[in-house]
């Protein structure tokens, strides 16, 4: 990967990133989206074990959370409620950041004070969920989700509702020249 610094003249110094591999980037949007999808399942998943027993539950037992104890059952509605928005690419950005968050409070008041590092404390998945889902939320959905088409479907209405504007305009003023 080759890094270039420019100057930008309305928003300062800028990077740019050209990559080596010119070939796999019309890829880039479908692997994103892979990762996002496999991953928020995978949270939604674990909603459903504290939730509703499933798999095994929380004891592998199938023991639930009780209805509204603190923290553990509101973890299970964001893990099950916001992981299904990012699975299926709706509102991926703040639903992400709500999972990487809810991840990041899960490890630090769960997992840190038992140990400083992720492997003594059994915090690696808390860890691994929050900076994945930072991710997801930086770099977006990618190309297969609703948001994407959501997008597109938004702004073609807007331009066909532009252009058919601009052509009763060019109407009127033509009909009114030759009249």
């Amino acid at each position: 990967m080759v890094v270039t610094r420019t100057m930008s003249s309305s928003a300062g110094p800028s990077v740019w990133f050209r990559s080596a591999h010119k070939p796999l980037a019309p890829l880039s949007g479908a692997a994103l989206s892979a990762v996002r999808i496999v991953v928020s399942f995978l949270f939604a998943c674990h909603g459903t074990k504290v939730l509703f027993g499933m798999f095994g539950g929380m004891d592998d037992h199938g023991a639930t959370a009780a209805i509204g104890s603190w923290p553990i059952w509101w973890a299970g509605i964001i893990e099950l409620g916001a992981g299904a928005l990012v699975l299926l690419g709706l509102f991926t950005k703040p639903a992400a950041v709500l999972c990487s968050g809810t991840m990041a409070f899960a490890y630090f008041t769960v997992h840190q004070p038992q140990g400083w590092f992720p492997l003594q404390n059994h915090g690696e998945l808390a860890t691994l969920y929050s900076w994945i889902f930072l991710l997801i939320a930086v770099l977006g959905p990618g190309s297969f989700a609703l948001d994407t088409v959501l997008r597109h479907s938004l702004s073609a209405t807007a331009s066909s509702s532009r252009a058919a504007r601009i052509t009763r305009i060019v109407n009127a003023t033509v009909s009114e020249r030759f009249q």
